[in-house]
């Protein structure tokens, strides 16, 4: 039996493959002696911008998700799984990292200009399995920093397909046509193409996919699918052109449907489904100021770019036959930093060597009887280090802060250019219910005054730790993001 030193404790544990838990915390071991190709794989596909209301389970209309509805019913579907940070950069750092992006000094969404990117001492999904022999690799959107250090095959990576940064980060973009460069297509560390047209990204994603599968079915694996799509300016392949009653949008969905149900299928035609843990969700919510080219939030409050659920409330199934429930619904609060510690529970990987902020969520996932959230509190950080929310259980309490929303009776475009958002101001603190409320309509803060009590203590314990910009607090345990030293390395 293996033995390892974690903290001032030694843990010695026998890890059985099936799934089944080992550690409260997250940590297990695998059994010297098992085969590599024992070990589960690991399927995360991570949408761009796809709302909480874009998946026919979650009560898509105009057009079909049949692959992913077909997911739900062979796994468990999450209705209250939420991002860390309802913008693209940050919400990548959380869910490959475990942490907060605020702690790794993350914010907002990189550019062409951006001269950092996640520090190569933090430690991904990637790395963390890979000394257990995976192949890993990345298909799809990056944007945790496009310069040589902190490309993903430098963070444990090793293969790499895809885009940089967004994909509105071109010279097309309509507000800002004379700032981006021509829009890089990567292959590991080299720009392979520029893009003038985007019609393929999904399909290219897709065949890269299914092709890895393929070539690494003798040994575990983890796939990182990170589609470009449903993120602007949209673009859809010819096969689905046209295909839904929802326009351009619609196609878009139907087509990452799709790439799903290829990628399952392909599991199948190797004999790995039975060995195979796979995650779709969605990096935050919908871009609501462009109109008919952006998502639904499903009647949540906002979208994408706000602390309100319609921005970090996202559609979330997950299947593994025989280890997670089939045609069940979870509806336990969850987030994306819990999947890297539950991703080490079930591989036997070791936790990084720095401190993370997600925890292992497995008994949630597979619906333990009793089981509930190890999480006091998750904590909702955006602009510059503001803590703009959490959630406690059923419980999430919003503090004063500035928001962008769609501004009253305006019409919504349909051409694939934004309007201008209005800033509103939350003027006072506010509770909700979301078991009941998950609307955020009804402010319920006098009525329970010692669940506030409660939420802002461990709200202060969180701005000690991370800080918090609109108290002016810096927080202690801060990580700096990575830098090109000055040989412009």
């Amino acid at each position: 039996m293996t033995h390892f030193l974690t903290g001032n404790v030694i843990y010695s544990f026998l890890l059985v493959l099936a799934g089944i838990s080992v550690s409260c915390t997250g940590n297990s071991v695998k059994e010297s002696g098992h085969s590599k190709n024992e070990l589960p794989n690991i399927v995360l596909i991570f949408t761009d911008d796809q709302g909480y209301g874009d998946l026919g389970v979650f009560g898509a209309q105009g057009y079909q998700t049949p692959h992913l509805d077909q997911m739900a019913r062979e796994g468990t579907q999450f209705t209250n799984f939420h991002v860390a940070n309802a913008v693209c950069s940050a919400s990548r750092a959380s869910i490959l990292t475990g942490c907060y992006s605020n702690r790794l000094g993350i914010f907002g969404a990189l550019s062409h200009q951006s001269e950092h990117g996640l520090n190569p001492n933090e430690e991904t999904i990637a790395e963390i399995v890979k000394p257990l022999g995976y192949a890993t690799a990345l298909f799809g959107k990056w944007h945790l920093g496009h310069k040589d250090p902190f490309l993903p095959t430098r963070q444990g990576f090793d293969e790499f397909f895809g885009l940089p940064y967004s994909n509105d980060m071109w010279p097309y973009h309509p507000e800002r046509p004379d700032f981006y460069p021509p829009l890089p297509l990567y292959e590991n560390v080299t720009i392979i193409d520029t893009l003038e047209d985007q019609s393929l990204l999904t399909t290219w994603y897709t065949e890269k996919a299914v092709d890895f599968i393929e070539r690494k079915k003798e040994q575990p694996f983890f796939l990182y699918l990170a589609h470009s799509m449903p993120h602007v300016p949209l673009f859809v392949s010819d096969k689905f052109k046209g295909k839904s009653e929802n326009g351009l949008y619609g196609d878009v969905i139907m087509e990452i449907d799709w790439s799903v149900g290829e990628v399952i299928k392909a599991l199948r035609q190797n004999g790995l489904e039975e060995n195979t843990l796979v995650i779709f969700t969605s990096d935050n919510g919908p871009w609501l100021s462009y109109g008919t080219h952006a998502g639904s939030t499903g009647g949540l409050k906002e979208g994408k770019g706000t602390s309100w659920e319609g921005g970090i409330r996202v559609p979330t199934l997950m299947k593994w036959p025989g280890k997670i429930p089939a045609g069940k619904v979870q509806d336990q609060a969850a987030m994306s930093i819990d999947l890297l510690p539950s991703i080490a529970h079930v591989t036997g990987a070791t936790l990084p060597e720095k401190p993370i902020d997600g925890k292992n969520i497995w008994p949630l996932i597979v619906q333990e009887e009793g089981a509930k959230s190890p999480q006091e509190a998750y904590y909702i950080y955006y602009n510059r280090n503001e803590l703009q929310a959490m959630i406690m259980g059923k419980w999430k309490l919003v503090f004063p802060h500035r928001y962008r929303s769609l501004p009253e009776g305006s019409t919504l475009p349909s051409d694939g250019s934004p309007i201008a958002y209005e800033m509103l101001s939350l003027e006072e603190m506010a509770l909700y219910d979301l078991s009941e409320d998950r609307e955020e309509r009804n402010n319920v803060r006098e009525q329970y005054p010692d669940v506030v009590k409660e939420m802002m203590a461990l709200g202060d314990l969180a701005r000690e730790d991370m800080g918090d910009a609109l108290q002016g607090m810096p927080g202690k345990n801060l990580r700096s993001a990575g830098e090109l030293s000055e040989k412009g390395d």
